[in-house]
């Protein structure tokens, strides 16, 4: 009976998911490749640990260091902005670093290589809290979701450093066995999560060509010029009335809200306001984060059209959504019931006002 390592079933279990990535979804390159990183993370880890090739021991942390680079470049690219900037390069440079951290002053190794899983999971949890959750390009009918994936990929890539801390400590103190138990448990469970959570519909995108970052005001955007050193804007320093005076006209007289791969990119490029001061009138005004307000305006319309006599899925789809999923938790969220609940109440209220 042929009998795999942990590490290893992760492995395969992670190509597999590659290949269908690649193969028959549209999957971002960089989500792609974070994904294939995973899964040859976790061979080397299985060739080390249980196959006894020590040859590829020096290999393990130079490959590893190379996932929270990828997550970190992907979580950029694929929801704070669109377009790639030249500087992201640099992030993969950190492999390099590693090897020579490898080659000249192996005793560093463990702790460089917890420093870069903790600083960029933390680094991408800090973007998020920076944000309040608005992520410039997935879509609005996805909600809080988006941001939920991408903390908990950041608190994966920080579970990865502690599993190193807890290996070191173990074998200082002379436990022997416990490296292979822990890369089992801690490693392949953050590796195999980062790599299911890469595939969510909710964090694959398609970027809009020309989208500017959160702090790229469009040429157009009326009074602002974009500056390289500009400093941060204030809330006084956000024209809250103008912005919503736009929104309110491009939102809901145009009924841009029924647009179901609407971005807060999208909404931003079309107002003429940089995506920070757009999210932040919106946060002042509603109280809620853009997804929160588009959202309820799709619920509002999904309302309406259960009032008809539509069917669930012929409302969702009307009213900007694309899964029952993501339609089925704002509606939840907003209402307090589910829609063929909701349906089913409203008619028989309609039927008793009737008959009154």
């Amino acid at each position: 009976m042929i009998v795999l390592p942990v590490p290893m079933v992760v492995a395969l279990l992670l190509g597999f998911l590659f290949l269908r990535a690649t193969l028959f979804t549209e999957t971002p390159r960089l989500l792609a490749a974070l994904l294939l990183a995973c899964a040859c993370q976790s061979v080397t880890v299985s060739v080390v640990q249980y196959y006894g090739v020590s040859e590829l021991r020096l290999l393990q942390p130079i490959t590893a260091s190379l996932i929270p680079a990828l997550a970190w470049v992907a979580f950029l690219e694929g929801a704070i902005r669109s377009q790639p900037k030249s500087r992201d390069l640099l992030h993969f440079l950190i492999p390099i670093v590693m090897a020579c951290a490898v080659l000249a002053i192996p005793v560093t190794i463990d702790a460089l290589l917890a420093v870069i899983f903790v600083g960029y999971g933390v680094a991408i949890l800090v973007m998020l809290h920076r944000h309040s959750d608005d992520l410039a390009n997935t879509r609005l009918a996805s909600g809080h979701f988006p941001a939920v994936i991408w903390r908990i990929i950041a608190i994966a890539l920080i579970a990865s450093a502690i599993s190193d801390i807890c290996i070191t400590l173990a074998l200082s103190y002379g436990y022997r066995g416990a490296p292979g138990l822990i890369l089992s448990v801690f490693s392949s469970v953050a590796l195999l999560m980062i790599g299911f959570l890469c595939l969510s519909p909710d964090i694959v995108t398609e970027p809009v060509e020309g989208d500017g970052d959160e702090y790229d005001a469009p040429s157009n955007a009326p009074g602002l010029h974009r500056q390289e050193n500009a400093p941060h804007k204030t809330n006084e320093d956000v024209p809250v009335h103008a912005i919503m005076e736009q929104l309110e006209a491009l939102v809901i007289g145009k009924k841009l809200y029924l647009d179901p791969d609407l971005t807060l990119a999208r909404l931003a490029r079309r107002l003429g306001f940089p995506l920070k001061q757009v999210s932040t009138a919106i946060n002042l005004v509603t109280g809620e984060n853009v997804s929160r307000y588009i959202n309820k305006l799709r619920i509002e319309h999904a309302c309406r059209e259960l009032e008809t006599g539509q069917n669930v899925t012929t409302a969702m789809l009307a009213s900007g959504f694309n899964t029952k999923s993501n339609f089925n938790r704002e509606f939840l969220r907003i209402t307090g019931s589910t829609p063929t609940k909701w349906q089913s109440h409203s008619t028989v209220t309609q039927q008793t006002s009737i008959s009154q």
